[in-house]
């Protein structure tokens, strides 16, 4: 099992983020774990800015270089025991800053915690949707500084339908000639545009890209240029980025060629990890076990490492 698209915030069950919130002396609203996880698992359906709230907790107790690292630590032990092979962890260095902590310590923080993990595990830096183009800048700089040091990309991320693709093309100019790996979030809340300018930008792989289904001149594209899509069913029918698991384009990405590997995008927020999120789509749209092969092997030949 390989997840490339996989939030570290998005990802920590309700007793590490207890244990997390000592750490940083950080008090929590409950310290139930019941009641904690209604508070970190997304409930039914909503719109992606309604499942974004679900990050401000998880956040909160992660501003410090210790407690990222630790958080990688657990999330890769989890993978770990759940049978992962490989997995590509993706964070926003810049929103783990608020206790003046820089964002070089953050992200020294979490690959400490990759380290001492042992798990084979890289990370994807996030640019924001929102934030400057001066953050953003500097996201791409410190995934440059650290390439060969456990960051294999960089990725936009955050609230599509509020920020457009487009408005980003220079922080991704940037990354292209600094030889990075480039995923985006593009075509989950937002239509084939966006999909058309993560490709103008030259991104290897999009996150979510539902919206391309509904152009066979797009996905051709797509198939020409040999791009992965980081297929997040769950999740997309939560952010009511599609009806329902029953009419979710992955089915659709599998008939047509398109490379398309299966993920979790959050696996606390979406309740979910990979054998799930096997198990719900593989129900929903009558897939094969050679479907979930086909899957497997897409992500080991469009992993970033």
């Amino acid at each position: 099992m390989i997840d490339l698209h996989l939030h570290l915030d998005g990802s920590l069950t309700p007793t590490e983020i207890v244990e997390l919130a000592h750490m940083s002396r950080v008090s929590l609203p409950t310290e139930d774990p019941e009641e904690l996880r209604s508070l970190l698992t997304f409930d039914g359906r909503g719109t992606l800015n309604d499942y974004l709230k679900k990050f401000e907790l998880p956040l909160s107790v992660l501003q410090t270089r210790e407690t990222v690292g630790y958080a990688v630590y657990l999330v890769t032990g989890r993978l770990r025991a759940l049978g992962y092979e490989y997995a590509e962890i993706r964070f926003a260095p810049i929103l783990h800053t608020h206790r003046q902590f820089s964002a070089d310590g953050i992200l020294r923080g979490a690959l400490d915690g990759l380290n001492e993990s042992k798990f084979p595990a890289k990370l994807i830096l996030c640019c924001m949707r929102g934030a400057t183009e001066r953050e953003n800048l500097s996201t791409v700089y410190l995934a440059a500084k650290y390439h060969r040091d456990g960051v294999v990309g960089v990725d936009l991320a955050g609230a599509e339908a509020l920020y457009p693709t487009e408005g980003y093309r220079e922080v991704f100019s940037l990354a292209s000639r600094l030889g990075l790996n480039i995923t985006i979030h593009a075509g989950e809340a937002a239509g084939e545009d966006s999909v058309k300018a993560a490709l103008d930008f030259g991104a290897k792989r999009i996150g979510h890209g539902v919206a391309a289904a509904g152009s066979k001149e797009l996905l051709d594209r797509i198939k020409r240029n040999d791009v992965l899509i980081e297929s997040c069913p769950t999740s997309n029918v939560q952010t009511g980025a599609v009806p329902s698991l029953g009419e979710h384009p992955i089915g659709r990405f599998l008939a047509e060629g398109v490379p398309v590997s299966l993920c979790t995008d959050n696996m606390t927020v979406s309740d979910t990890d990979l054998p799930r999120e096997w198990a719900r789509v593989k129900g929903a749209l009558s897939l094969t076990d050679a479907d979930l092969d086909r899957l497997t092997e897409n992500a080991r030949k469009h992993r970033f490492c």
